[in-house]
């Protein structure tokens, strides 16, 4: 039997933008993606703690310490630029690895974005 656990999060970032006319995905600073070992294309479930949205996408790397976390295409209706999110991935995995599995957690700066 395979569970769903956590592998990693990025908590508490702000939006940084929000682009309609996009085909879709999320756009995360490509330091924070690699430091949550997030790849690129991967699903990431998007929690917006300003209006209680949850949704999921795919990720896309933005430029290095940009601080990017932009939403595209028809998720960018579920946020607004300033909004604070919280980026979480997930992993299938056999219990006994998920016993001693250790997610990558992520606290960039809140206000900048940018890995402390």
């Amino acid at each position: 039997m395979q569970i769903q656990v956590v592998k990693s999060k990025i908590h508490r970032v702000k939006c940084t933008g929000a682009e309609l006319n996009y085909i879709g995905s999320i756009t995360i600073d490509e330091n924070l993606m690699e430091a949550a070992n997030i790849i690129q294309g991967e699903k990431v479930q998007i929690v917006n703690n300003d209006n209680g949205e949850r949704l999921e996408t795919y990720c896309i790397p933005g430029p290095r310490n940009s601080g990017e976390i932009t939403l595209n295409g028809a998720a960018a209706r579920k946020v607004s630029v300033g909004d604070t999110l919280i980026l979480i991935t997930y992993a299938f995995m056999a219990i006994e690895e998920a016993k001693g599995f250790k997610p990558a957690l992520v606290f960039p700066d809140e206000a900048t974005n940018l890995l402390k």
